[in-house]
């Protein structure tokens, strides 16, 4: 996968990406990773990427000439991304989506933000990481960046390891422990040390589903449940929660 971000801060991006599993993914050949400054395609002597906008206000705003040069003069992977508070809300879903493609170019701004033009005539979608403001769309660049690069072939240890996350079934993951068994008087369930596989993925897969009502009902919406699943719940106090979830999913296969 081949991927560009386009930013005015281009060594720091770099330095994030010496590390962890962004690393990993370009020393296994999954990831090509390219920075692009828009300041080396500015015109003035001070290099300016950003000016006051047109009716006042508060603040400046990157300027267009900067950002097309940028992606136009070097042949830049599409989709190209624009990462604003105003995009849709990035989940695993769109990870997924993008960690499927060849490749995609990331585009950062700073400032009061970019002149509108960019995002109507050169970008071709906008993300968002939530409801709140950054200074500017690097950290927002590197949580995409680590998010795919995650997904990517030969990154983790064990596929089985992305898989298992958080959210990739609509669901959250499952609590998870390690030596000492006993830590102080905090035991870890006697089911996780039975070796018993079946009963131990039975008890994994109802804890996600009781971690998932109680602390983020609203994704058991989109989460493929069977009959036997949705009883659970009504049985451990989740029954206002699974009536929001309409018609439960039924698939005798699906399940253990």
């Amino acid at each position: 996968m081949r991927i560009t971000i386009v930013s005015i801060f281009p060594e720091e991006l770099a330095t994030f990406a010496r590390f962890g599993v962004i690393q990993r993914a370009q020393e296994s050949g999954s990831l090509q990773l390219e920075l692009v400054d828009p300041r080396e395609y500015t015109t003035d002597v001070h290099r300016s990427v950003d000016d006051a906008p047109f009716g006042g206000g508060p603040g400046m705003l990157m300027k267009c000439a900067p950002l097309f040069e940028a992606v136009e003069n070097n042949n830049v992977p599409r989709p190209v991304i624009l990462l604003s508070p105003g995009g849709e809300s990035m989940d695993q879903r769109v990870v997924r989506e993008l960690a499927g493609l060849s490749g995609f170019t990331l585009l950062c701004g700073r400032y009061e933000g970019v002149d509108y033009r960019v995002e109507e005539h050169l970008v071709d979608r906008t993300i968002s990481l939530g409801d709140f403001v950054l200074a500017g769309g690097e950290l927002a660049a590197l949580c995409v960046l680590e998010a795919v690069s995650r997904l990517l072939p030969e990154v983790l240890g064990n596929e089985e390891s992305a898989r298992s996350e958080s959210f990739e079934e609509g669901l959250l993951e499952y609590p998870q422990y390690t030596r000492p068994s006993n830590f102080r008087g905090y035991k870890v369930p006697e089911i996780l040390l039975s070796g018993n596989h079946r009963e131990i993925s039975r008890w994994r897969r109802r804890q996600s589903l009781l971690l998932t009502a109680k602390k983020r009902p609203d994704l058991l919406k989109q989460a493929a449940l069977s009959d036997e699943e949705v009883q659970f719940l009504r049985e451990n106090g989740y029954s206002e929660e699974v009536e929001k979830i309409g018609k439960p999913f039924e698939d005798e296969n699906a399940r253990y």
